[in-house]
């Protein structure tokens, strides 16, 4: 994944887009979701076929550590797939591990930029930045960036729609 400085016209040489990844943090917070939700119900689950069917059935036990050991694993190439790029007409957004999806949101096509950011968000330091343009099917999302950044980029999207003349 390239990354690069968010503060450029997001054109690199060679003319690709300038990608940058999202922070740290967004995996950190995942993972922490993942330990309090799936920790107790993997030793929940870990537990019962050994009450209930004897020690023939443990070896069952050892499919919750495994399925959570995999969403360890998933969670980090899922944060890797995320990745956003601020172009001279347009931002884009690419993410997905399997199924690869990319959207292009037009600064002119904008309507409003959010800055979201919920308690769990807040305790890790993290905000995210929802486009909304005319496009009900639009997802430009932009989850797990550090405050700072998504104000400076709400501020940047709204001035380039501003611009362009569009919704805000």
């Amino acid at each position: 994944m390239e990354t690069g400085s968010p503060r450029g016209t997001g054109t690199a040489t060679g003319g690709q887009p300038v990608w940058t990844g999202l922070p740290p943090g967004l995996l950190r917070m995942r993972r922490m979701l993942l330990v309090v939700w799936a920790g107790p119900a993997t030793a929940g689950l870990g537990v019962l076929p050994w009450w209930l069917a004897g020690p023939a059935w443990a070896a069952f036990a050892l499919l919750p550590p495994v399925l959570a050991a995999w969403g360890w694993v998933m969670l980090e190439r899922n944060w890797r797939s995320w990745r956003y790029a601020e172009r001279a007409d347009d931002l884009l957004i690419s993410r997905g591990v399997l199924w690869r999806e990319q959207t292009v949101v037009p600064y002119g096509r904008m309507q409003l930029v959010e800055v979201t950011s919920g308690p769990v968000e807040r305790y890790f330091g993290l905000a995210g930045v929802q486009v909304h343009t005319a496009a009900a099917a639009t997802d430009a999302t932009i989850p797990g960036l550090d405050p700072a950044e998504a104000e400076r980029l709400r501020d940047r999207l709204t001035e380039l729609g501003e611009a362009r003349s569009a919704g805000l």
